[in-house]
């Protein structure tokens, strides 16, 4: 068995160069497939608020300056861990 032609490295910038300089089809004899999920996405969850309420949502990050989903967010972890 020769040596896999994969970087082994966690370093980004090495990556960033093996795949600026590589093609995954010249490699494809080392590929393997994976059942399981690499990356986990975060759940989204949608909520509907009234006009006004969104506004001062919207005015709360702004101040802050965050998205207003990231405020929204911060609010909902902080009341859970309230809990």
């Amino acid at each position: 068995m020769s040596a896999s032609r994969l970087p082994q490295t966690d370093s980004i910038q090495e990556l960033v160069h093996f795949w600026d300089t590589h093609d995954v089809t010249e490699l494809d004899d080392e590929l393997e497939e994976v059942g399981d999920r690499v990356f986990e996405r975060d759940t989204q969850i949608t909520i509907h608020l009234e006009s006004d309420d969104a506004d001062a949502v919207r005015a709360a990050a702004a101040s802050r300056g965050v998205r207003d989903s990231e405020l929204l967010r911060e609010w909902v972890i902080e009341k859970l861990h309230a809990a």
